[in-house]
């Protein structure tokens, strides 16, 4: 008699549910998110970008409650020693949590949070189109194989080839003019439509070498040569067959490239080739507090907090994200 044999009708159906409920596979997405939600460092950098997008989404509000203004010039917090703030660290009160600016006296709070909006629009909308034209491209170029792959590769090399600051420089007003020629008005909009521009030419070969590389791959595998046998059509085969599999380099790939691309702002606004004041960015409100580091350093260390919190938690997230969407991983 086997052990089985000596159960109820009760006991003998929760053996085979329980049985049955071992078997039960997860999905990638569901491994993932798993693994997602025990790593507390991406928990904690996921916290820590949700409450910059809100920060930076709800600025004008939170300006507005604190009765904050990011362009109000406030002479009377200025003292007679240079243009310096009147008080320690910058003129830090309850008025003004961040202090104030130097010679200026305007609100640093304030122009961090409308720099926000700025610095992540940027960011926002040039990753956007810099993994949508490289996973277009890579996909198209990986799958033809053809004289299309060839000019493709060709087209990323060149493009990688340029030197990217010296382009920029050299191609920020020429562009700047053309776009304000098609119907931009003159301004910030052109200067943010062109560096939306700019960065995103000089972004998207990246992931499309990588996303090539990665559909070359694919197409050795068995579920792609069955859909090649039975005459599956290069649509169905990029969006059915291609594109379901490449998810974890896309997603991976935009949470590094979003700090890279907030950085690049940073560093143009640096030269100089950002929004006009006295509207603010991040980058913009560093470049203006480097001359008084030694005599105000807190005027540094606000927005550079802020921009390396925002680069951190997506550099940390990206390398995350990584880990959980690896197959080889133990769960």
């Amino acid at each position: 008699m086997t052990v089985i044999d000596t159960l109820g009708n009760d006991e003998i159906d929760y053996v085979a549910a329980e049985e049955q409920s071992a078997v039960i596979g997860r999905s990638l997405r569901e491994i993932a998110i798993s693994r997602l939600k025990r790593d507390k460092g991406a928990i904690v950098c996921i916290i820590v970008l949700a409450f910059i997008a809100l920060v930076a989404i709800f600025g004008p509000l939170i300006c507005s409650w604190l009765k904050i203004d990011p362009y109000k010039f406030n002479s009377d917090l200025i003292g007679d020693n240079g243009g310096l703030p009147v008080g320690r660290f910058g003129g830090v009160s309850l008025k003004h949590p961040l202090g104030v600016e130097p010679l200026t006296g305007r609100d640093i709070m304030a122009r961090l949070l409308y720099g926000s909006r700025v610095s992540l629009l940027i960011a926002v909308l040039a990753t956007i189109i810099t993994v949508t034209t490289g996973v277009l491209v890579g996909i198209l170029a990986g799958n033809s194989r053809g004289w299309l792959d060839t000019v493709l590769s060709r087209f990323m090399d060149i493009t990688l080839s340029f030197p990217f600051l010296l382009v920029v420089i050299a191609m920020s007003p020429v562009l700047e003019q053309r776009i304000r020629s098609l119907g931009f008005p003159e301004g910030n909009s052109s200067r943010i439509a062109t560096l939306i521009i700019l960065l995103s030419v000089f972004g998207w070969p990246y992931l499309a070498r990588l996303i090539r590389g990665q559909v070359l791959s694919l197409r050795e595998r068995e579920f792609v040569e069955a859909a090649i046998s039975i005459g599956t059509g290069n649509r169905r085969m990029i969006f059915k067959e291609l594109l379901p599999n490449l998810w974890a380099p896309i997603l991976v790939y935009t949470t590094i490239a979003m700090p890279g691309l907030i950085g690049a702002e940073a560093a143009l606004a640096y030269l100089g080739i950002s929004v006009q004041p006295p509207t603010a960015t991040w980058g913009a409100m560093l470049e203006e507090s480097v001359g008084y580091f030694t005599v105000d350093p807190f005027y540094l260390f606000v927005p550079l907090t802020m921009l390396l919190a925002a680069v951190l938690s997506f550099n940390l997230l990206g390398d995350a994200l990584r880990d959980a969407l690896d197959p080889k991983a133990e769960h």
